[in-house]
């Protein structure tokens, strides 16, 4: 007598957290995909033609101007990195000249943190159960993006 409520516990607090999960999952994919940043060419090229989805003469007018803004907005991010990491290390050179060994330590140890935690992002990209970081495509679907050819909706 005492098992049948103590089983229908169980299996109340199964289901509960089974479809807890999968609400979770849903909300964080809603709310996550907008959020996407298109910083490769390719990116920039896929995010405007998922959320345009444009017929095939469109899509030969839009190639061009797609083409052409992509290459900039790369060339853009390349040269802003270059400049960021030059002004860092500027700043860096006139900081460290202002203080103690101790405190130079502290942010050594500070940007050892910061590196290792853009390594575990990286790593986490690659197990990035949402797909919303950047992902390797097979050789195919690159091939067909290059060719032009529509996707097939996400599943």
């Amino acid at each position: 007598m005492k098992a049948k409520p103590i089983i229908l516990v169980i299996v109340t607090l199964a289901l509960g957290f089974v479809l807890g999960m999968l609400t979770s999952a849903q909300l964080r994919l809603h709310r996550l995909k907008p959020v996407r940043v298109y910083f490769s060419e390719e990116r920039f090229r896929e995010g405007f033609y998922s959320i345009i989805q444009p017929d095939e003469q469109q899509r030969a007018r839009i190639e061009v101007i797609l083409d052409k803004y992509a290459k900039i907005n790369s060339e853009l991010q390349n040269e802003f990195r270059k400049d960021l990491e030059s002004n860092m290390r500027a700043f860096r050179k006139e900081l460290d000249a202002n203080l103690t060994k101790e405190q130079i330590a502290r942010l050594k140890e500070m940007d050892d943190r910061r590196q290792e935690m853009i390594r575990q992002g990286r790593r986490d990209q690659r197990n990035d159960t949402l797909r919303t970081r950047d992902r390797r495509r097979p050789d195919s679907d690159r091939r067909r993006m290059r060719e032009n050819q529509p996707q097939p909706p996400p599943p």
